[in-house]
C-alpha cells in the first residue's frame, strides 16, 4: 500500500509517498518539471514488494510547500539541499537514486556528495552532458546568458496547458495510452498564483547545472554507481544523445532506449518496473533483517 504524508523540513511541508518493507533495498525517485511524485504512482506499487520506494515532492511541486520566489531562492543547490535534509528527516542511510530531468541535477549534487549511500543510479532522460542539451535547450541557454524580460517572455509557453499537454504526448507510439489526468494535474499546480515566477526562476538557475557536469562525470568515473538508463529516445527536450555518453564513464552500465517521449513511465512504465527489478536483483545484496 502507497502512504502519502509530510515532513517539515525548514519549515516547509514536503509531501512525500512511501511504499514498502524497510527491510528491503530503498530507491529514492526524484521527479522531473513540470509534475511532481505523482509521476511514480504507477512504478511505486509495481515495485514495492521487491523495495521501499520513497517519492518526494520538491518546494513549488505538487503537494509541497510553493512559498513565493520572494520567500523561498528557487536554485537547484536549495532544491538538493532540501531532499538532502529530507532523506535525513526519514533516516534513509542507503539508496539507489530514481532520476529524472530536474530530479537529475538534484540527484547528482547529493550522490557527489555522499557516493558512499548510492548503491546505484536508474537514470530516465535525466541529463549530465553536454551532448544532451540541444535545439529545445537554446532559447534557454539565451536566458541564462541574458536574465532579460524579452528572454524571460519566451520562455513563459513553457507553463502553459498546451506545452505541459506536449511533454506527455510528443513522441509518443499511443496517444490513447496516456492518461488526461496527467497534464491536467499538474497544470493544476502550474497556474497556482506565483508558480511562473518559480519556473522561471528554475530555468535560470538550470544554467548552474552544465558547469558541474565534469563533477558528476567525475563521481561516475571515481565510485562507479551500477546504473540502469531507461530513456524515452523520442524525447525532443532531453534526446538519446544525452543517454550514450554515460557509456564514458561508467562501467556497469545497461542501456535501454525505449520507443516513447519525455515521461516515459507513461507508456513503458511495466517495462521499465521489469528493467529496474531484473537490474537491481543482480546487483543490490539482500538487506539482512
Amino acid at each position: 500500500m502507497t502512504t502519502y504524508r509530510t515532513v517539515s523540513i525548514d519549515g516547509l511541508d514536503i509531501f512525500y509517498r512511501e511504499a514498502g518493507s524497510r527491510d528491503n533495498p530503498t530507491i529514492l525517485l526524484l521527479h522531473g518539471f513540470p509534475t511532481s511524485s505523482h509521476m511514480f504512482r504507477n512504478l511505486i506499487p509495481a515495485l514495492a514488494d521487491k523495495f521501499h520506494l520513497v517519492a518526494p515532492d520538491y518546494p513549488g511541486y505538487g503537494n509541497s510547500s510553493t512559498p513565493s520566489v520572494n520567500e523561498f531562492d528557487y536554485t537547484f543547490d536549495n532544491l538538493a539541499e532540501i531532499v538532502e535534509k529530507f532523506i535525513a528527516a526519514i533516516a534513509l542511510k542507503k539508496y539507489s537514486l530514481y532520476v529524472m530531468d530536474y530530479g537529475a541535477p538534484i540527484g547528482y549534487r547529493i550522490a557527489a556528495k555522499y557516493p558512499e549511500r548510492v548503491q546505484s543510479l536508474i537514470v530516465q532522460n535525466g541529463n549530465a552532458y553536454e551532448e544532451g542539451l540541444r535545439e529545445f535547450w537554446e532559447p534557454i541557454k539565451a536566458y541564462w546568458q541574458e536574465r532579460s524580460p524579452e528572454n524571460a517572455e519566451k520562455l513563459k509557453y513553457l507553463v502553459t496547458l498546451e506545452a505541459t499537454k506536449w511533454q506527455y504526448t510528443n513522441g509518443v507510439r499511443n496517444l490513447e495510452a496516456i492518461s488526461p489526468d496527467t497534464w491536467t494535474i499538474d497544470q493544476h499546480f502550474l497556474d497556482r498564483p506565483g508558480n511562473d515566477e518559480i519556473q522561471l526562476a528554475l530555468l535560470y538557475s538550470y544554467g548552474t547545472n552544465p558547469p558541474l557536469y565534469p563533477q558528476w562525470q567525475e563521481y561516475f568515473r571515481k565510485y562507479q554507481p551500477p546504473t540502469l538508463i531507461v530513456w524515452g529516445k523520442n524525447d525532443y527536450i532531453f534526446p538519446p544523445e544525452g543517454a550514450h555518453p554515460y557509456k564514458r564513464d561508467l562501467k556497469d552500465v545497461e542501456l535501454h532506449l525505449l520507443d516513447t517521449g519525455h515521461f516515459a513511465l507513461e507508456e513503458e512504465g511495466d517495462a521499465i518496473a521489469d528493467h529496474i527489478a531484473q537490474f537491481l536483483a543482480s546487483r543490490l545484496q539482500p538487506v539482512s533483517v
